[in-house]
């Protein structure tokens, strides 16, 4: 997809394998499921997370990872990342060392799927955030939907699968997989830490549910857009109105909701004129 900087390769050999079934007639079939595989995350000499993760951009997902945890602030210089692929491991390496035994304490389970992980003090710093009012044009979310969902990506191939994408008005630029949405948000934060990439002006698009997490992760990340194909949580929505973080979900077709920042939601498109989705993410047919 030559309008992206980073798309999805649904024909990468380690990311999916070929499984065999049978259907609901007792019949034989094979299907493409995806991989998960076990990614341990070190910062400098202390191991911190092992996340179940698809395996694509490892180094991204750590730096994304320690960023939206609070490890790494703005005051830290990364000095290396480096990856095993045999041992599965990425050792993110900074200037000066760094002491995270409190916040490691405070470590909790959140909602999200593959085991998403929060540290208890990670909204500490949303009473400092302060989000660009950026306009939001309806017919750039429609523009996004229909290039997004059309997209060649792992789960039109194999199902079982969350995406995130970065988007600056209706052009999607990086777009990222992984078995837990959080994973694939990390990527994001990843790949913008790693290439100095700023937030001002652009779009997260996820596939996945927005949750208090998910908020706040895009929050601290400086996105001042936030759409969703999945619904809310009332939490989320709390949070979103407190940081003036624009939140668009249940986007499919010709319907969006907004449940956060209307007043910077420019309905500039004729819902009538837009198509409705046809099959899997817009797809007559595709695979589900």
């Amino acid at each position: 997809m030559s309008d992206y900087l980073i798309a999805p390769d649904p024909a990468a050999p380690r990311l999916t394998r070929v499984v065999a079934g049978h259907d609901q007639s007792g019949q034989p079939v094979e299907l493409s499921v995806v991989e998960e595989r076990a990614l341990t995350i070190y910062l400098n000499s202390r191991e911190i997370v092992t996340a179940m993760t698809i395996g694509d951009y490892p180094e991204y997902l750590a730096l994304g990872f320690l960023r939206n945890q609070g490890m790494l602030g703005d005051s830290d210089v990364v000095t290396g990342v480096d990856y095993d692929a045999e041992l599965e491991v990425v050792v993110v390496r900074t200037a000066q060392e760094t002491s995270h035994e409190e916040k490691l304490q405070k470590k909790t389970r959140t909602s999200g799927c593959a085991v998403g992980t929060v540290f208890g003090d990670m909204m500490e710093g949303l009473d400092k955030v302060r989000l660009p009012e950026t306009r939001v044009r309806s017919s750039d979310l429609y523009a996004l939907a229909h290039k997004i969902n059309r997209t060649p990506s792992l789960y039109l191939e194999a199902g079982a699968i969350h995406g995130t994408v970065l988007c600056r008005g209706d052009k999607p630029l990086v777009y990222m997989e992984d078995v837990g949405r959080h994973n694939a948000v990390d990527k994001i934060a990843g790949w913008m830490l790693d290439t100095g990439t700023g937030a001002a002006e652009k779009t997260l698009y996820t596939t996945g549910r927005l949750t208090s997490e998910m908020v706040i992760k895009t929050a601290l990340m400086g996105i001042p857009v936030l759409v969703s194909r999945s619904g809310f949580t009332a939490w989320g929505v709390e949070i979103a109105r407190q940081v003036g973080l624009t939140v668009i979900g249940r986007m499919r077709g010709q319907r969006f909701v907004c449940l956060s920042g209307e007043e910077r939601l420019l309905r500039d498109a004729d819902p009538a004129r837009v198509a409705e989705e046809e099959g899997k993410h817009g797809r007559k047919g595709a695979r589900g």
